[in-house]
């Protein structure tokens, strides 16, 4: 039932899910309760009507597990990117055991030069958990690379839903509106960071706003 699930999801983004999926798919629902957050420490906070609209964050240095693909379509890439992390997760990697999950999954991506499109490549990111950090397992898929990521600073806000091209590039609009004209953030690069898998419909995402060095 929980492969099919994920099947009809998967058709939806037009990916096929592979049968060998099954394994890693089980294992990531029984360990659904235990995600252990990537850290950060949290700089402000900005609401309105009090609700929060938005927060700036400080992330620290740390090892990532990522996967770049460049697929016609924003969901197709993300898809296939977290099937090959779920089986590094699962157990293609080289201490053979389940790493445990972190969150949130980031999906960074960038604007064509007039701002109404997202080029094709999107970079996965999967953060190793605290007991991995120094001593990373070593991925069996050679398309995952294992790379430590500088410090980063970002402006964040909630949304709920897919994330298409379509819902992407109307959040950042959004955001831009609320925080007005400002120059100390990037505007070619954003991240898409999610908290859910993608088999549930009104999964929590965040648009990360990326603060200038």
């Amino acid at each position: 039932r929980l492969f099919a699930q994920w099947e009809a999801v998967a058709s939806t983004h037009r990916v096929n899910l592979p049968r060998d999926m099954a394994g890693p798919i089980a294992q990531m629902a029984r360990h659904s309760q235990a995600r252990e957050p990537v850290p950060y420490v949290s700089l402000s906070q900005h609401g309105k009507c009090e609700e929060a609209a938005y927060e700036e964050r400080q992330y620290p240095a740390g090892k990532w597990a990522c996967v770049t693909m460049g697929e016609p379509m924003y969901e197709q890439s993300i898809s296939m990117s977290f099937m090959k992390l779920m089986r590094y997760i699962c157990k293609e990697n080289s201490v053979g055991c389940y790493l445990g999950m972190t969150v949130p999954v980031l999906n960074e991506i960038h604007l064509t030069k007039e701002g109404t499109e997202l080029e094709r490549e999107v970079l996965t990111a999967y953060y190793l958990p605290g007991e991995f950090q120094q001593n990373p397992p070593i991925p069996v898929d050679p398309e995952i690379h294992i790379i430590e990521r500088p410090p980063l600073q970002v402006i964040t806000r909630v949304f709920y839903g897919m994330t298409t091209e379509e819902t992407i590039l109307r959040e950042i609009s959004l955001f831009w509106e609320l925080l007005g004209s400002t120059d100390t953030v990037l505007r070619e690069t954003y991240i898409v960071a999610s908290y859910e898998n993608p088999s549930i419909p009104q999964r929590r995402n965040e648009i990360w706003f990326i603060r200038r060095a």
